[in-house]
């Protein structure tokens, strides 16, 4: 049960150990691109690629789709990224329950943006828990856990892809491991949650240290974008590293080089207006530096 690109990883994992895939459930196909024409989340494209059998319906709520997913007697649902509500009645269905893949070290970071909010706070380390799930956010007991380190220049798309196959691989150890495992209640210290990422908080606040400054910028690279205005245009902003340097935040103390409350905060990667996104120095080529940016 997953939709995203981060699922896909996960899907092949489990063909590839032996597993026998009695079905796949993704989000319905929405309308993408400039024809607007449906189209097939990554699950549900790679499913039926594989010769699987995908159903996609848009809620679980109702007894229709709770009999239906009962009458595949699957001995364990194995969720990731899947974006929808499972009702008691289907996490209840498999002999062995729903198992979520999830993207953080629980209980830090429960929600809907574990990756993004783990680099925009900072955070040195992260990795992926297993978890048996239950009807609170996030909640269920841990299986398994597989921690890893978080790069000093990281973007959210990088720690994104790596954490996909750490977690494919996790749920193949874990389900290898079932009868031994023994699922830990989550502690009730050190919970925090991953709201959604809001694009109106995407602008660059230069006022900030450079550590948070670069966090930011990472955090919400490649989507949505950190941004800043340089040169009357509304530049993406998606690399950064902290250097050091001095000046009034938004001083630009180099080419692409920009100073914050503490620090400065050289741009690694950005992407003009109806451009495509650029390494600094391709970047640069062509375009006039501004004392300042905001």
């Amino acid at each position: 049960m997953g939709s995203p690109a981060f699922s896909v990883p996960a899907l092949d994992a489990l063909i590839a150990a032996g597993h026998e895939v009695v079905c796949v459930y993704s989000q319905p196909p929405r309308a993408a691109g400039r024809g607007k024409k449906d189209r097939p989340t990554p699950v549900q494209a790679r499913a039926e690629a594989l010769g699987l059998g995908v159903r996609h319906p848009a809620s679980l709520k109702g007894p229709e789709e709770q009999t239906a997913f009962a009458a595949l007697k699957a001995e364990v649902a194995v969720v990731v990224a899947y974006g929808l509500i499972l009702p008691q009645a289907v996490l209840d269905a498999p002999v062995h329950g729903c198992l979520n893949i999830h993207a953080s070290l629980l209980p830090r970071w429960r929600g809907a943006a574990p990756i993004h909010r783990a680099i925009m706070a900072g955070d040195t380390t992260t990795g992926v828990c297993i978890m048996q799930m239950e009807a609170g956010l996030d909640t269920g007991p841990v299986l398994l856990r597989r921690e890893t380190g978080i790069g000093v220049e990281e973007t959210t798309g990088e720690l994104h892809d790596r954490l996909s196959e750490i977690g494919a691989r996790a749920i193949v150890e874990a389900l290898a491991r079932l009868d031994t495992l023994s699922p830990t209640p989550q502690p009730e210290a050190g919970v925090t949650y991953a709201e959604k990422i809001d694009k109106a908080g995407a602008r660059v606040d230069w006022t900030r240290p450079a550590s948070a400054v670069s966090a930011h910028i990472r955090g919400l690279s490649p989507v949505p974008g950190a941004w800043c205005e340089m040169a009357g245009e509304r530049i993406r902003l998606l690399g950064a590293r902290v250097v050091d340097g001095a000046g009034e935040p938004g001083q630009a103390l180099a080419p692409l080089v920009i100073a914050c409350g503490e620090r400065a905060v050289s741009i690694t990667r950005a992407q003009r207006p109806g451009k495509r996104a650029m390494d600094a120095e391709e970047f640069l080529r062509g375009f006039e530096m501004p004392d300042r940016v905001d």
